[in-house]
Protein backbone atom coordinates (compact mmCIF):
# COMPACT_ATOMS: atom_id res chain seq x y z
CA UNK A 1 0.00 0.00 0.00
CA UNK A 2 2.02 3.15 -0.99
CA UNK A 3 2.80 5.77 1.63
CA UNK A 4 1.06 9.07 1.70
CA UNK A 5 3.46 11.87 1.47
CA UNK A 6 2.66 13.16 5.24
CA UNK A 7 3.09 9.66 6.16
CA UNK A 8 6.49 9.53 4.85
CA UNK A 9 7.43 12.79 6.30
CA UNK A 10 6.41 11.42 9.86
CA UNK A 11 8.32 8.12 9.46
CA UNK A 12 11.47 10.19 8.20
CA UNK A 13 11.44 11.89 11.14
CA UNK A 14 10.69 9.40 13.66
CA UNK A 15 13.87 7.56 12.12
CA UNK A 16 15.92 10.65 12.32
CA UNK A 17 15.14 10.68 16.09
CA UNK A 18 15.10 7.24 16.98
CA UNK A 19 18.60 6.43 15.45
CA UNK A 20 19.80 9.84 16.71
CA UNK A 21 22.33 10.32 20.03
CA UNK A 22 21.36 12.28 22.80
CA UNK A 23 21.75 15.88 22.38
CA UNK A 24 22.32 15.41 18.41
CA UNK A 25 20.82 18.06 15.77
CA UNK A 26 17.45 16.73 14.41
CA UNK A 27 17.13 16.88 10.47
CA UNK A 28 14.02 17.46 8.38
CA UNK A 29 13.17 15.24 5.62
CA UNK A 30 10.57 16.92 3.27
CA UNK A 31 7.85 15.02 1.72
CA UNK A 32 8.37 12.72 -1.48
CA UNK A 33 5.81 12.86 -4.16
CA UNK A 34 7.19 9.46 -6.18
CA UNK A 35 4.46 7.16 -5.43
CA UNK A 36 2.14 9.48 -6.90
CA UNK A 37 4.80 10.41 -9.53
CA UNK A 38 5.40 7.40 -10.64
CA UNK A 39 1.29 6.42 -10.60
CA UNK A 40 -0.47 9.04 -12.17
CA UNK A 41 2.12 10.60 -14.78
CA UNK A 42 1.01 8.35 -17.25
CA UNK A 43 -2.60 9.31 -16.44
CA UNK A 44 -1.32 12.97 -17.87
CA UNK A 45 -1.47 13.70 -21.49
CA UNK A 46 0.09 16.25 -24.15
CA UNK A 47 -2.88 17.90 -25.97
CA UNK A 48 -2.06 20.03 -29.34
CA UNK A 49 -4.82 21.69 -31.12
CA UNK A 50 -4.50 23.90 -34.09
CA UNK A 51 -6.54 25.99 -35.84
CA UNK A 52 -7.86 27.25 -38.67
CA UNK A 53 -6.08 29.85 -41.29
CA UNK A 54 -7.35 33.33 -40.01
CA UNK A 55 -8.00 36.03 -42.16
CA UNK A 56 -7.05 38.85 -39.87
CA UNK A 57 -3.98 40.58 -40.61
CA UNK A 58 -2.61 40.53 -36.72
CA UNK A 59 -2.97 36.54 -36.84
CA UNK A 60 -4.45 35.10 -33.68
CA UNK A 61 -4.84 35.30 -30.40
CA UNK A 62 -5.70 31.92 -28.22
CA UNK A 63 -8.78 31.53 -27.25
CA UNK A 64 -9.43 32.06 -23.38
CA UNK A 65 -6.52 35.23 -23.22
CA UNK A 66 -9.10 37.86 -23.41
CA UNK A 67 -10.18 39.35 -19.45
CA UNK A 68 -13.11 41.43 -18.75
CA UNK A 69 -12.78 45.10 -17.84
CA UNK A 70 -11.54 45.31 -14.46
CA UNK A 71 -10.48 41.39 -13.92
CA UNK A 72 -7.50 41.65 -11.83
CA UNK A 73 -5.74 39.86 -15.02
CA UNK A 74 -6.47 42.86 -17.26
CA UNK A 75 -3.72 45.00 -16.18
CA UNK A 76 -0.92 41.35 -16.83
CA UNK A 77 -2.38 41.00 -20.01
CA UNK A 78 -1.91 44.88 -21.08
CA UNK A 79 1.72 44.81 -20.17
CA UNK A 80 2.84 41.40 -21.18
CA UNK A 81 1.39 41.95 -24.69
CA UNK A 82 3.73 45.04 -24.74
CA UNK A 83 6.94 43.21 -24.24
CA UNK A 84 6.23 40.63 -26.15
CA UNK A 85 5.40 42.68 -29.30
CA UNK A 86 7.73 41.23 -32.57
CA UNK A 87 7.79 37.80 -30.94
CA UNK A 88 5.09 35.01 -28.96
CA UNK A 89 2.59 36.53 -27.51
CA UNK A 90 0.61 34.66 -24.76
CA UNK A 91 -1.54 35.21 -22.21
CA UNK A 92 -0.22 34.61 -18.59
CA UNK A 93 -3.78 34.18 -17.57
CA UNK A 94 -4.18 31.18 -19.48
CA UNK A 95 -1.87 28.84 -18.86
CA UNK A 96 -1.92 27.79 -22.60
CA UNK A 97 1.35 28.03 -25.35
CA UNK A 98 -0.24 30.33 -28.78
CA UNK A 99 0.50 31.47 -32.31
CA UNK A 100 2.76 34.38 -33.10
CA UNK A 101 0.84 37.97 -33.93
CA UNK A 102 3.07 38.48 -36.32
CA UNK A 103 2.66 34.97 -38.35
CA UNK A 104 2.19 35.55 -42.10
CA UNK A 105 -2.01 35.52 -43.13
CA UNK A 106 -3.51 32.09 -44.05
CA UNK A 107 -1.49 29.96 -41.83
CA UNK A 108 -2.87 27.99 -39.41
CA UNK A 109 -2.09 28.59 -35.51
CA UNK A 110 -1.52 25.85 -32.91
CA UNK A 111 -1.93 25.29 -28.92
CA UNK A 112 -0.44 23.02 -26.25
CA UNK A 113 -2.16 22.02 -23.15
CA UNK A 114 -2.43 19.70 -21.19
CA UNK A 115 -5.21 16.78 -20.00
CA UNK A 116 -5.64 14.06 -18.17
CA UNK A 117 -7.30 10.77 -19.17
CA UNK A 118 -10.68 9.75 -16.48
CA UNK A 119 -11.29 6.54 -18.42
CA UNK A 120 -9.67 3.91 -19.80
CA UNK A 121 -11.34 3.92 -22.88
CA UNK A 122 -10.26 7.07 -23.55
CA UNK A 123 -12.28 10.07 -22.21
CA UNK A 124 -9.61 12.55 -21.85
CA UNK A 125 -10.62 15.68 -19.94
CA UNK A 126 -8.86 19.50 -20.66
CA UNK A 127 -9.47 23.22 -20.83
CA UNK A 128 -11.84 24.16 -23.52
CA UNK A 129 -9.39 27.23 -24.64
CA UNK A 130 -7.25 24.67 -25.43
CA UNK A 131 -9.37 23.31 -27.93
CA UNK A 132 -11.73 25.99 -28.77
CA UNK A 133 -12.32 27.03 -32.50
CA UNK A 134 -9.51 23.46 -33.25
CA UNK A 135 -9.74 22.17 -36.96
CA UNK A 136 -7.80 19.29 -35.72
CA UNK A 137 -6.68 17.90 -31.98
CA UNK A 138 -3.96 14.99 -31.42
CA UNK A 139 -3.42 14.20 -28.03
CA UNK A 140 0.25 12.85 -26.93
CA UNK A 141 0.66 10.03 -24.23
CA UNK A 142 3.28 9.91 -21.78
CA UNK A 143 5.27 6.63 -24.10
CA UNK A 144 5.28 9.14 -26.73
CA UNK A 145 1.97 7.68 -28.66
CA UNK A 146 0.18 10.24 -30.51
CA UNK A 147 -3.39 9.81 -31.48
CA UNK A 148 -5.97 11.90 -33.15
CA UNK A 149 -8.75 13.09 -30.60
CA UNK A 150 -12.59 13.61 -30.99
CA UNK A 151 -13.61 16.62 -29.24
CA UNK A 152 -17.38 14.72 -27.51
CA UNK A 153 -18.48 18.47 -25.73
CA UNK A 154 -16.92 21.55 -24.48
CA UNK A 155 -18.50 24.19 -21.75
CA UNK A 156 -17.19 27.90 -22.15
CA UNK A 157 -18.31 28.97 -18.81
CA UNK A 158 -16.61 26.93 -16.81
CA UNK A 159 -13.45 26.18 -19.19
CA UNK A 160 -13.89 22.42 -19.47
CA UNK A 161 -13.78 20.18 -22.62
CA UNK A 162 -14.10 16.33 -22.61
CA UNK A 163 -12.06 14.41 -25.24
CA UNK A 164 -11.99 11.17 -26.61
CA UNK A 165 -9.38 8.97 -28.12
CA UNK A 166 -9.30 5.51 -29.81
CA UNK A 167 -6.76 2.78 -28.60
CA UNK A 168 -5.69 -0.74 -29.45
CA UNK A 169 -5.38 -0.87 -25.40
CA UNK A 170 -6.70 0.04 -22.24
CA UNK A 171 -5.30 3.51 -21.06
CA UNK A 172 -3.97 4.33 -17.82
CA UNK A 173 -6.86 6.44 -15.78
CA UNK A 174 -6.88 8.66 -13.05
CA UNK A 175 -9.51 9.15 -10.53
CA UNK A 176 -11.66 11.95 -9.41
CA UNK A 177 -11.07 13.29 -5.47
CA UNK A 178 -13.47 15.69 -3.27
CA UNK A 179 -12.65 19.32 -3.64
CA UNK A 180 -14.66 20.12 -0.88
CA UNK A 181 -12.86 17.74 1.91
CA UNK A 182 -9.18 19.74 1.13
CA UNK A 183 -7.70 22.40 3.52
CA UNK A 184 -5.75 25.51 2.63
CA UNK A 185 -2.59 24.46 3.62
CA UNK A 186 -2.73 21.03 2.39
CA UNK A 187 -0.25 19.47 -0.39
CA UNK A 188 -1.39 19.50 -3.76
CA UNK A 189 0.74 18.38 -6.72
CA UNK A 190 0.33 19.51 -10.29
CA UNK A 191 1.03 17.40 -13.30
CA UNK A 192 1.26 18.65 -17.23
CA UNK A 193 3.23 19.78 -20.42
CA UNK A 194 4.42 23.07 -19.44
CA UNK A 195 6.65 25.21 -22.05
CA UNK A 196 5.65 22.40 -24.34
CA UNK A 197 8.33 20.31 -22.16
CA UNK A 198 6.19 17.32 -21.62
CA UNK A 199 5.47 15.24 -18.43
CA UNK A 200 6.34 17.59 -15.35
CA UNK A 201 5.66 17.54 -11.67
CA UNK A 202 5.86 20.08 -9.42
CA UNK A 203 4.46 20.37 -5.84
CA UNK A 204 2.93 23.13 -3.30
CA UNK A 205 -0.07 23.99 -1.13
CA UNK A 206 -3.71 25.07 -1.62
CA UNK A 207 -3.43 28.69 -0.72
CA UNK A 208 -7.22 29.74 -0.98
CA UNK A 209 -10.33 28.54 -2.02
CA UNK A 210 -13.23 29.93 -3.89
CA UNK A 211 -11.23 32.83 -5.67
CA UNK A 212 -13.75 34.74 -7.93
CA UNK A 213 -10.99 35.88 -10.68
CA UNK A 214 -14.11 37.50 -12.85
CA UNK A 215 -13.67 34.70 -15.44
CA UNK A 216 -17.16 34.09 -15.29
CA UNK A 217 -20.52 33.87 -13.33
CA UNK A 218 -19.47 30.44 -12.27
CA UNK A 219 -16.25 31.19 -10.50
CA UNK A 220 -15.13 29.12 -7.51
CA UNK A 221 -11.05 28.33 -8.22
CA UNK A 222 -8.65 26.61 -5.80
CA UNK A 223 -5.42 28.79 -5.86
CA UNK A 224 -2.46 26.80 -5.17
CA UNK A 225 1.37 28.12 -5.34
CA UNK A 226 2.53 24.41 -7.14
CA UNK A 227 4.04 26.08 -9.96
CA UNK A 228 2.10 26.50 -13.10
CA UNK A 229 3.32 27.81 -16.60
CA UNK A 230 1.50 27.87 -20.05
CA UNK A 231 0.66 24.59 -21.28
CA UNK A 232 -0.50 23.44 -18.40
CA UNK A 233 -3.76 24.32 -19.07
CA UNK A 234 -6.20 21.17 -18.20
CA UNK A 235 -3.60 19.53 -16.33
CA UNK A 236 -4.51 18.00 -13.26
CA UNK A 237 -4.34 19.10 -9.88
CA UNK A 238 -3.74 16.20 -7.64
CA UNK A 239 -4.52 15.92 -3.44
CA UNK A 240 -1.43 13.89 -1.47
CA UNK A 241 -3.57 11.15 -2.16
CA UNK A 242 -3.43 10.91 -5.54
CA UNK A 243 -6.89 12.20 -6.66
CA UNK A 244 -7.97 14.98 -9.46
CA UNK A 245 -9.19 17.72 -6.98
CA UNK A 246 -8.60 20.72 -9.79
CA UNK A 247 -8.14 21.78 -13.28
CA UNK A 248 -5.19 23.90 -13.67
CA UNK A 249 -7.21 26.78 -15.60
CA UNK A 250 -5.17 30.36 -15.27
CA UNK A 251 -2.37 32.05 -13.17
CA UNK A 252 -1.60 35.42 -12.09
CA UNK A 253 1.38 37.00 -13.84
CA UNK A 254 3.24 40.14 -14.63
CA UNK A 255 5.65 37.97 -16.77
CA UNK A 256 3.75 34.85 -18.68
CA UNK A 257 5.54 32.49 -15.83
CA UNK A 258 4.80 31.12 -12.60
CA UNK A 259 5.04 33.09 -9.81
CA UNK A 260 3.37 31.41 -6.91
CA UNK A 261 -0.39 32.34 -7.85
CA UNK A 262 -2.47 29.57 -9.99
CA UNK A 263 -5.84 28.76 -10.39
CA UNK A 264 -7.48 25.21 -10.55
CA UNK A 265 -11.45 24.85 -11.54
CA UNK A 266 -12.22 22.52 -8.53
CA UNK A 267 -14.25 18.88 -9.23
CA UNK A 268 -17.27 19.53 -7.05
CA UNK A 269 -17.70 21.87 -10.25
CA UNK A 270 -15.79 20.12 -13.31
CA UNK A 271 -17.23 16.46 -12.45
CA UNK A 272 -21.01 17.00 -12.43
CA UNK A 273 -20.26 19.21 -16.07
CA UNK A 274 -18.22 16.37 -17.44
CA UNK A 275 -20.61 13.84 -16.47
CA UNK A 276 -23.12 16.33 -18.55
CA UNK A 277 -20.87 16.43 -21.44
CA UNK A 278 -19.90 12.55 -21.69
CA UNK A 279 -24.16 11.75 -21.70
CA UNK A 280 -25.40 14.45 -23.89
CA UNK A 281 -22.04 16.42 -25.24
CA UNK A 282 -23.54 19.55 -23.96
CA UNK A 283 -24.72 21.21 -20.69
CA UNK A 284 -28.02 21.73 -18.85
CA UNK A 285 -28.34 24.63 -15.97
CA UNK A 286 -30.97 25.94 -14.21
CA UNK A 287 -32.47 29.29 -14.57
CA UNK A 288 -34.24 31.88 -12.88
CA UNK A 289 -34.45 34.70 -14.94
CA UNK A 290 -33.22 37.70 -12.86
CA UNK A 291 -30.43 39.95 -12.75
CA UNK A 292 -28.69 40.95 -9.43
CA UNK A 293 -25.67 42.64 -8.02
CA UNK A 294 -23.99 42.34 -4.65
CA UNK A 295 -25.17 44.22 -1.40
CA UNK A 296 -23.00 46.93 -0.32
CA UNK A 297 -22.63 48.13 3.45
CA UNK A 298 -24.52 51.48 2.02
CA UNK A 299 -27.08 49.35 0.01
CA UNK A 300 -27.91 47.45 3.16
CA UNK A 301 -27.93 51.11 5.41
CA UNK A 302 -30.09 51.62 2.60
CA UNK A 303 -32.20 48.91 2.58
CA UNK A 304 -32.05 48.56 6.93
CA UNK A 305 -30.49 44.89 5.97
CA UNK A 306 -28.28 43.28 8.35
CA UNK A 307 -25.02 42.65 7.02
CA UNK A 308 -24.06 42.34 3.46
CA UNK A 309 -25.33 38.91 2.47
CA UNK A 310 -27.68 38.13 -0.44
CA UNK A 311 -28.37 39.18 -4.38
CA UNK A 312 -30.12 42.38 -4.74
CA UNK A 313 -32.42 41.84 -8.01
CA UNK A 314 -31.85 44.81 -10.48
CA UNK A 315 -34.43 43.49 -12.58
CA UNK A 316 -36.62 40.24 -13.96
CA UNK A 317 -37.78 38.61 -16.93
CA UNK A 318 -40.65 38.36 -18.22
CA UNK A 319 -42.42 35.13 -18.20
CA UNK A 320 -39.45 33.98 -16.18
CA UNK A 321 -39.44 30.94 -13.16
CA UNK A 322 -38.36 34.54 -10.91
CA UNK A 323 -41.35 36.60 -12.83
CA UNK A 324 -43.79 33.70 -11.83
CA UNK A 325 -42.96 33.14 -7.89
CA UNK A 326 -43.88 36.96 -7.61
CA UNK A 327 -40.10 37.75 -7.07
CA UNK A 328 -39.58 41.67 -7.35
CA UNK A 329 -37.28 44.16 -8.49
CA UNK A 330 -35.59 45.46 -5.10
CA UNK A 331 -35.84 42.22 -3.48
CA UNK A 332 -32.64 40.71 -1.52
CA UNK A 333 -32.55 37.06 -2.08
CA UNK A 334 -30.80 35.64 0.90
CA UNK A 335 -31.37 32.00 0.64
CA UNK A 336 -31.84 29.57 -2.34
CA UNK A 337 -33.03 26.09 -1.45
CA UNK A 338 -32.13 26.25 2.21
CA UNK A 339 -28.35 27.38 1.26
CA UNK A 340 -28.24 31.24 3.04
CA UNK A 341 -26.15 33.19 0.35
CA UNK A 342 -23.20 34.87 2.13
CA UNK A 343 -22.25 36.70 -1.20
CA UNK A 344 -24.00 37.48 -4.28
CA UNK A 345 -22.15 35.31 -6.45
CA UNK A 346 -23.32 32.30 -4.76
CA UNK A 347 -26.82 32.63 -6.29
CA UNK A 348 -25.48 31.61 -9.82
CA UNK A 349 -23.79 28.54 -9.09
CA UNK A 350 -26.80 27.31 -7.07
CA UNK A 351 -29.39 28.04 -9.35
CA UNK A 352 -27.12 26.71 -12.36
CA UNK A 353 -26.71 23.16 -10.46
CA UNK A 354 -30.53 22.77 -9.31
CA UNK A 355 -32.38 20.62 -11.31
CA UNK A 356 -34.59 21.19 -14.18
CA UNK A 357 -37.96 21.44 -13.46
CA UNK A 358 -37.38 21.09 -9.38
CA UNK A 359 -39.84 23.84 -6.62
CA UNK A 360 -37.46 25.16 -4.29
CA UNK A 361 -38.27 27.57 -1.48
CA UNK A 362 -36.15 30.90 -1.82
CA UNK A 363 -35.73 33.39 1.60
CA UNK A 364 -35.74 37.14 0.46
CA UNK A 365 -35.89 40.22 2.12
CA UNK A 366 -38.89 42.78 1.11
CA UNK A 367 -39.38 46.31 2.55
CA UNK A 368 -37.39 45.39 5.54
CA UNK A 369 -39.64 42.08 6.19
CA UNK A 370 -37.99 38.61 5.65
CA UNK A 371 -40.64 36.13 2.84
CA UNK A 372 -40.50 32.70 1.34
CA UNK A 373 -41.56 32.12 -2.16
CA UNK A 374 -41.76 28.99 -3.98
CA UNK A 375 -39.89 29.19 -7.19
CA UNK A 376 -39.90 26.59 -9.99
CA UNK A 377 -36.32 26.09 -11.68
CA UNK A 378 -36.26 27.07 -15.43
CA UNK A 379 -33.60 25.68 -17.82
CA UNK A 380 -30.89 28.84 -18.89
CA UNK A 381 -31.11 28.91 -22.82
CA UNK A 382 -28.66 31.61 -23.80
CA UNK A 383 -25.30 31.57 -22.88
CA UNK A 384 -23.73 33.76 -21.31
CA UNK A 385 -26.31 34.81 -18.43
CA UNK A 386 -25.53 38.05 -16.78
CA UNK A 387 -25.99 38.25 -13.12
CA UNK A 388 -24.16 40.69 -12.50
CA UNK A 389 -24.95 43.98 -13.64
CA UNK A 390 -21.54 46.28 -14.16
CA UNK A 391 -21.71 49.73 -16.27
CA UNK A 392 -19.25 51.10 -17.98
CA UNK A 393 -18.73 54.78 -18.42
CA UNK A 394 -18.79 55.66 -22.17
CA UNK A 395 -17.65 59.13 -23.96
CA UNK A 396 -18.32 62.53 -22.64
CA UNK A 397 -21.34 63.87 -24.32
CA UNK A 398 -22.97 66.86 -23.82
CA UNK A 399 -26.67 67.90 -24.07
CA UNK A 400 -29.24 71.44 -23.47
CA UNK A 401 -31.88 69.67 -21.51
CA UNK A 402 -35.07 72.12 -21.29
CA UNK A 403 -34.74 72.12 -17.79
CA UNK A 404 -32.55 70.85 -14.99
CA UNK A 405 -32.61 70.48 -11.16
CA UNK A 406 -29.11 69.98 -9.34
CA UNK A 407 -29.44 67.27 -6.46
CA UNK A 408 -26.74 64.84 -4.31
CA UNK A 409 -23.95 66.00 -7.03
CA UNK A 410 -25.83 65.51 -10.10
CA UNK A 411 -28.17 67.74 -12.65
CA UNK A 412 -30.89 65.85 -13.55
CA UNK A 413 -33.92 66.92 -16.26
CA UNK A 414 -37.22 65.15 -17.03
CA UNK A 415 -36.94 62.70 -19.70
CA UNK A 416 -37.81 64.48 -23.00
CA UNK A 417 -38.40 63.00 -26.51
CA UNK A 418 -34.85 65.19 -27.38
CA UNK A 419 -33.14 63.85 -24.60
CA UNK A 420 -34.64 60.28 -25.55
CA UNK A 421 -32.61 60.85 -28.40
CA UNK A 422 -29.50 62.61 -27.24
CA UNK A 423 -28.42 59.72 -24.99
CA UNK A 424 -30.33 56.89 -27.13
CA UNK A 425 -33.14 55.89 -24.07
CA UNK A 426 -35.51 53.47 -25.30
CA UNK A 427 -38.99 54.60 -24.95
CA UNK A 428 -39.52 52.28 -21.92
CA UNK A 429 -37.09 53.44 -19.54
CA UNK A 430 -38.98 56.42 -17.50
CA UNK A 431 -37.10 58.77 -15.01
CA UNK A 432 -34.66 62.04 -14.52
CA UNK A 433 -31.77 62.01 -16.86
CA UNK A 434 -28.41 62.88 -15.57
CA UNK A 435 -27.43 65.90 -17.54
CA UNK A 436 -24.09 66.71 -15.64
CA UNK A 437 -21.96 65.12 -12.77
CA UNK A 438 -20.19 66.95 -9.79
CA UNK A 439 -16.41 65.83 -10.48
CA UNK A 440 -15.94 66.17 -6.56
CA UNK A 441 -19.33 64.53 -5.47
CA UNK A 442 -20.01 61.14 -4.35
CA UNK A 443 -22.08 60.47 -7.28
CA UNK A 444 -18.93 60.64 -9.95
CA UNK A 445 -17.07 58.81 -7.70
CA UNK A 446 -19.88 55.73 -7.21
CA UNK A 447 -19.66 55.98 -11.21
CA UNK A 448 -22.73 58.23 -12.42
CA UNK A 449 -22.51 59.42 -16.20
CA UNK A 450 -24.23 61.88 -18.67
CA UNK A 451 -27.20 59.90 -20.07
CA UNK A 452 -27.77 57.66 -17.16
CA UNK A 453 -31.39 57.53 -16.12
CA UNK A 454 -32.16 57.57 -12.00
CA UNK A 455 -35.37 55.08 -12.58
CA UNK A 456 -35.93 54.61 -8.80
CA UNK A 457 -35.41 56.16 -5.50
CA UNK A 458 -35.89 54.87 -2.25
CA UNK A 459 -37.34 51.87 -4.24
CA UNK A 460 -39.90 54.03 -5.92
CA UNK A 461 -40.30 55.76 -9.38
CA UNK A 462 -39.26 59.15 -9.58
CA UNK A 463 -40.45 61.12 -12.49
CA UNK A 464 -39.62 64.99 -11.84
CA UNK A 465 -37.09 66.94 -9.35
CA UNK A 466 -39.54 67.37 -6.84
CA UNK A 467 -40.06 63.34 -6.49
CA UNK A 468 -36.42 62.78 -5.93
CA UNK A 469 -36.46 65.59 -3.17
CA UNK A 470 -39.48 63.93 -1.41
CA UNK A 471 -37.57 60.68 -1.26
CA UNK A 472 -34.51 62.63 0.14
CA UNK A 473 -36.55 63.99 2.62
CA UNK A 474 -37.69 60.99 3.66
CA UNK A 475 -34.69 59.31 3.99
CA UNK A 476 -33.98 61.90 5.94
CA UNK A 477 -36.96 61.59 8.07
CA UNK A 478 -35.93 57.70 8.46
CA UNK A 479 -32.42 58.40 9.36
CA UNK A 480 -31.06 57.31 6.60
CA UNK A 481 -26.98 58.05 5.31
CA UNK A 482 -27.59 56.84 1.92
CA UNK A 483 -30.17 56.72 -0.59
CA UNK A 484 -30.54 53.85 -2.89
CA UNK A 485 -30.70 54.69 -6.66
CA UNK A 486 -31.96 52.75 -9.23
CA UNK A 487 -30.04 53.52 -12.77
CA UNK A 488 -29.98 52.34 -15.70
CA UNK A 489 -27.62 52.82 -18.82
CA UNK A 490 -28.30 51.47 -21.74
CA UNK A 491 -30.91 49.48 -21.21
CA UNK A 492 -29.48 47.99 -17.85
CA UNK A 493 -30.03 48.34 -14.24
CA UNK A 494 -28.06 48.55 -11.30
CA UNK A 495 -28.45 49.98 -8.10
CA UNK A 496 -26.44 52.75 -6.89
CA UNK A 497 -26.44 54.45 -2.93
CA UNK A 498 -25.48 57.66 -2.88
CA UNK A 499 -24.85 59.29 0.82
CA UNK A 500 -27.21 62.21 1.44
CA UNK A 501 -24.87 64.63 2.08
CA UNK A 502 -23.56 64.54 -1.25
CA UNK A 503 -20.17 64.35 -0.81
CA UNK A 504 -17.39 61.55 -1.36
CA UNK A 505 -16.75 59.07 0.87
Amino acid sequence: MPVSPAAAQDAAQNTVAAGSQPGASRTYSPPSFRDLARTQIDTVVNISSTQAPQASAGGRLPEGMDVPPGSPLEEFFREFRKRQRGGQENGPGSGQEGASPDAPQGLPSMALGSGFIIDPAGLIVTNNHVVADAAEIAVTLHDGTKLPAKLLGSDAPTDLALLKVESAKPLAATHWGDSESVEVGDWVVAIGNPFGLGGSVTAGILSARARDIQQGPYDEYLQTDAAINRGNSGGPLYDAGGAVIGINTAIYSPTGGSVGIGFAIPSSLAKPIIDQLKDGGKVRRGWLGVQVQRVTPDIAESLGADGTGGALVTSISPDSPAASAGLRQGDVITAFNGDPLEQMRQLPRLVASTEIGRTVPMTLLRGGKEQSIQVTVGELRDEPQQLAMSGSSGAPRSAQPEESKSSLGLKLAPLTPGLRQTFSIAEDIDGLVVTEVDRDSAASQRGLDLGDVIVEAGQEPVATAADLETRIAKAKEQGRKTLLMLVSRGGDLRYVPLPLDGRKG
